[in-house]
């Protein structure tokens, strides 16, 4: 069944603004009155998806939703944009863009990683990170003077649950010990047989099958920031994920995912290939093992769309972008910082002239 959901609103009962949600409550809050709205609970379950199921339905019609998003295009990323909005600021690079949205249909998430930390405890992160950098440009901290640089990103994520059933051929190895001997100069010059035990591995043919079974492997759909970012933010508690909700995306943005379903399991599979290599080595057995071949069969495949939250500021700095990012269930912080050159060069210049007084003071008291 298609479904063709607009961004909805949230107005205020008492002052009519918009409504926000507010990360660690299960409420949404107007920034102006202060107004909660207490979110109803969730009667629904959050759902694991059959893969192939959901393929066959997309072939006629599939489960998805209409959203306005806007490519930037300075770093490529998509995002969700509020209609009628035609100036934004791209969350993941920093460039100012006219959003010129257009409609897509995009599978609907069904579940959602609401916010825990506020934006407030964002940006005392961000500031005390900043603290620690020495020689970043005086720009950056200029930067961090108010939150208002600090972005509510929602992050497109798959997660995907298998059972790999792997046939292998291999070799085992098993250590045995012999005595080996030899000679050497004793401390009075002279030649003595000595003997010594020496590990040696004998290797046997093996073969077998072998099943695994995989909970949430965790892929990021989306393109704008590297894999490697998304895994220094974890651990993830995939475990607190509800049931997907527009309140939850309110006051926030949601990027769109660019890696597609199909692509998506591709990436889980090569994450999966370590624990299948660990299976495979532990049913060979022995001291050693050798692996020359598998073959993986996947089944009972099952997904997720889930969105991720996070705290992004996004600086460019001579035409290259620096992000700092925080875990908004966590707290965790993963940061790029620029240098700044004159910092650095008037520094260097300030210890050679440092130096060159210390050489003098020591020449004069010599003399």
């Amino acid at each position: 069944m298609t479904e063709n959901v607009q961004s909805q609103t949230f107005p205020c009962l008492s002052c009519g603004a918009k409504l926000e949600f507010a990360p660690g409550k299960s409420v949404l809050k107007c920034p102006y009155c202060g107004q909660e709205n207490k979110l109803p609970a969730s009667v629904e379950q959050v759902r694991e998806l059959d893969f192939y199921e959901f393929f066959a339905r997309a072939t006629e019609q599939g489960e998805s939703v209409e959203k306005q998003t806007v490519k930037c295009t300075s770093c490529s990323a998509i995002s969700t944009v509020e209609p009628n909005i035609s100036m934004i600021r791209c969350p993941f690079c920093g460039s100012q863009m006219t959003a010129q949205a257009k409609a897509s249909r995009l599978i609907k998430p069904g579940a959602v990683l609401p916010f825990k930390v506020t934006r407030a405890k964002a940006a005392e992160e961000f500031r005390a990170w900043l603290s620690t950098l020495w020689f970043a440009p005086g720009e950056l901290k200029k930067f961090a003077t108010t939150s208002g640089g600090i972005k509510g990103m929602y992050l497109p994520c798959w997660t995907y649950d298998a059972r790999a059933t792997t046939w292998y051929d291999g070799e085992r190895g098993e250590e045995y010990y012999e005595t080996e001997y030899y000679e050497e100069e004793d401390k009075d010059g002279k030649r003595v047989a000595r003997s010594r035990q020496v590990t040696r591995t004998r290797w046997h043919s093996s073969s077998g099958c072998v099943s695994t079974v995989f909970d949430d492997i965790l892929v990021l759909a989306g393109k704008s920031l590297p894999p490697e970012v998304i895994r220094s933010l974890e651990p993830w508690d995939l475990k607190s994920l509800v049931p997907y909700g527009d309140e939850y995306m309110s006051g926030f943005q949601v990027e769109a995912y660019q890696v597609d379903l199909g692509d998506g399991f591709e990436q889980a599979k090569a994450l999966m290939e370590d624990g299948i290599r660990r299976a495979v080595e532990r049913d060979i057995g022995g001291n050693h093992q050798r692996i020359k071949a598998i073959r993986s069969q996947y089944d009972n495949i099952t997904f997720k769309h889930i969105l991720l939250p996070v705290w992004i500021s996004a600086y460019r700095y001579r035409d290259k972008t620096f992000r700092f990012i925080v875990n908004a269930r966590s707290g965790q912080v993963q940061g790029q910082r620029p240098w700044s050159m004159i910092k650095i060069v008037l520094a260097v210049f300030a210890l050679l002239l440092l130096l060159l007084i210390i050489a003098v003071m020591a020449k004069e008291m010599g003399s």
